[in-house]
C-alpha cells in the first residue's frame, strides 16, 4: 500500500500539532515589506504582523512560493516513499498553485496531485486536515483527493473587514469593489464564491458584523446534519474572535471546532480586526473514512 503524505500553504494556519500528527507539510507564502521578503508564519508571527500594520505608512505586498519551496517538499517526501496530494490556496487569489504545477515538473518520478482549494484559510485548512486523517488511516491518493472535494463542495467562509482598504490595494478586492466609496463606517461582509472574494452586504457597526456571521452560519447551513466543523478566524481581533466562539458552542453543535489566526500574507489583504467564520455541514462521515 503506498504512503499518501499531504502538502498545503501557509495561509491554511494549521495549529502545529495537527500539522505534526498528521505529517503536513507547509509551504510558505510571502510577505513582501521594505523589500524584505518574509515567510509566512516562519520569519514573522501574526502577533508581530499585526502590531506593525496597525502603524504601516506602506502596505506590504505579497508574494506566492518560490517553484524551488514546492519542488524541495516534493523531491524529499518522493524520496521518503509518499505519493503526494497537494491543496492550496484558490488560484483566482495566489498564484501559489502554479508554482506548484511547475515545482510538479521538476519532480516527474513523483506521483503528485494537486488540487485548487477554490478557498483559503479555514476551510482550506479543514480540506487539508479531512485528507490528511484519511492518508494516515491508509487511503489512496484518489480517495484522499476525493475527500478534500467533498469538503469544499460543502465549506463556505464568511468575514467581516474593518475597512476595504486592504484588499482594493492588494488587488484582491474582487466584487466587494462595489463597496468602495460607501460611507466608512459601514462594515463590509464578504465571502468566497467560485474561489474569488465577493461582497455579500454592509451593517453599520463591528457588532452588528459579528452578529451577523453567526445568523449567515445558520441560514447557510439551512439544517444540514452533520455540522462537520465550524470554526473562527481573527487577524487581532482575539476578544471577537473569543465571543463568536461562544456564540457557535451556544448556537450550534458541530462535530469539531476549529480556531486560528489570519496568517499574516491573508492579514495583508484584509487587515486588522478582521474576524471570519467558517462551517463543513452535511457531509456523511462515513465519506471521510480512509
Amino acid at each position: 500500500m503506498s504512503k499518501v503524505a499531504i502538502v498545503t500553504d501557509s495561509t491554511a494556519y494549521l495549529p502545529e500539532d495537527l500539522v505534526s500528527s498528521y505529517n503536513i507539510k507547509i509551504v510558505p507564502l510571502m510577505v513582501i515589506r521594505d523589500d524584505k521578503a518574509l515567510r509566512d508564519n516562519i520569519d514573522i508571527s501574526p502577533d508581530q504582523f499585526y502590531k506593525r500594520l496597525a502603524n504601516a505608512k506602506n502596505i506590504p505586498s505579497t508574494s506566492q512560493p518560490p517553484v524551488t519551496d514546492f519542488a524541495d517538499v516534493f523531491n524529499k517526501l518522493h524520496d521518503e516513499g509518499y505519493e503526494i496530494l497537494t491543496i492550496v490556496i484558490s488560484a483566482a487569489l495566489s498564484g501559489t498553485l502554479d508554482s506548484a504545477i511547475q515545482a510538479k515538473k521538476l519532480v516527474p518520478e513523483a506521483k503528485i496531485e494537486l488540487l485548487d482549494s477554490r478557498f483559503t484559510s479555514m476551510p482550506l485548512a479543514y480540506m487539508v486536515l479531512s485528507a490528511a486523517r484519511a492518508a494516515k488511516a491508509g487511503a489512496s491518493l484518489g480517495k484522499c483527493k476525493e475527500i478534500a472535494e467533498i469538503i469544499r463542495d460543502n465549506a463556505q467562509i464568511f468575514f467581516a473587514v474593518d475597512t476595504l482598504e486592504f484588499l482594493h490595494r492588494g488587488g484582491r478586492i474582487g466584487g466587494a469593489s462595489r463597496f468602495l466609496g460607501t460611507a466608512l463606517d459601514l462594515k463590509p461582509i464578504l465571502y468566497l464564491q467560485e474561489g474569488k472574494i465577493e461582497a455579500l452586504e454592509r451593517v453599520r457597526t463591528s457588532k452588528r458584523a459579528h452578529q451577523r456571521l453567526i445568523e449567515l452560519l445558520e441560514t447557510n447551513i439551512d439544517g444540514r446534519l452533520p455540522i462537520n466543523m465550524m470554526g473562527v478566524v481573527s487577524a487581532a481581533a482575539q476578544d471577537a474572535a473569543s465571543h463568536l466562539l461562544k456564540q457557535i458552542e451556544k448556537n450550534f453543535n458541530p462535530q469539531e471546532i476549529l480556531l486560528a489566526n489570519i496568517s499574516p500574507v491573508i492579514g495583508t489583504h484584509t487587515g486588522p480586526g478582521s474576524v471570519g467564520v467558517a462551517y463543513v455541514a452535511g457531509v456523511d462521515p462515513d465519506l471521510l473514512r480512509g
